[in-house]
């Protein structure tokens, strides 16, 4: 698999960057001097995994993907070359998230994407609360990461432009909680998550967590 990923990654990459400018060099150093863990990212279409994965290599980095997406097998070919997660979305997360803790126990990085949809403005949308489950679950730490300029790539491609793909990666967290959180609580540790995602994005790309960008964290604990 080594090899494979290896001629997959010097093939993908070079088409990826033909298309794209990419700014790497603070999420590469970040993850160079971090440990494994979760990463949680924005979602604005299909570019920001591969770019990830791509850009981050030697480093191991894989993503948490819906399982419909093996149904096509060059994609099937190409997240099962960077061992790439399949979840069942609206189903059974359990053997998903199991998954996820032994991927991270073996040395990856898990990117997953909270919104669970795509943004195709860049504008960050209502993240859905699997992200506190698999986060409690698993006892990880968690990164946040956000991309941006990817938002632009169709019209670039229209123009024959490469388009300029950035990375930001803010501090990492733990959830701080005794026992499982109710509905409030639970939606209330969404919104702080969301919020360390919403506070490395433009301003003008926060979208529904503008508040909780420049809020305190109740539920978070910085490492």
């Amino acid at each position: 698999m080594g090899a494979r990923r290896t001629a997959v990654n010097f093939v993908l990459k070079g088409l990826i960057d033909i298309l794209c400018k990419v700014d790497n060099r603070e999420f590469f150093e970040k993850l160079s001097k971090t440990s494994p863990m979760l990463i949680v990212t924005n979602h604005t279409n299909f570019l920001e995994v591969p770019i990830m994965v791509t850009h981050s290599y030697p480093i191991n980095l894989t993503g948490l993907i819906k399982s419909e997406t093996w149904n096509n097998p060059i994609f099937a070919f190409l997240f099962d070359s960077y061992s790439s997660i399949p979840i069942e979305r609206g189903g059974m997360f359990r053997e998903s998230f199991q998954k996820v803790k032994d991927t991270i126990d073996k040395g990856f990085f898990v990117a997953v994407a909270p919104e669970g949809t795509r943004s195709k403005t860049g504008v960050l949308q209502k993240g859905k609360a699997g992200i506190v489950h698999l986060a409690l679950d698993i006892d990880t730490a968690i990164l946040p990461v956000v991309h941006f300029g990817g938002e632009h790539i169709w019209n670039n491609m229209k123009h024959f432009r490469r388009t300029p793909f950035c990375f930001k990666v803010g501090q990492p967290f733990k959830i701080k909680l005794g026992g499982r959180p109710d509905r409030e609580v639970r939606e209330e540790i969404l919104g702080e998550i969301m919020g360390q995602i919403a506070k490395l994005l433009p301003e003008e790309m926060r979208g529904v967590y503008s508040v909780q960008a420049e809020s305190s964290c109740r539920y978070l604990e910085f490492l």
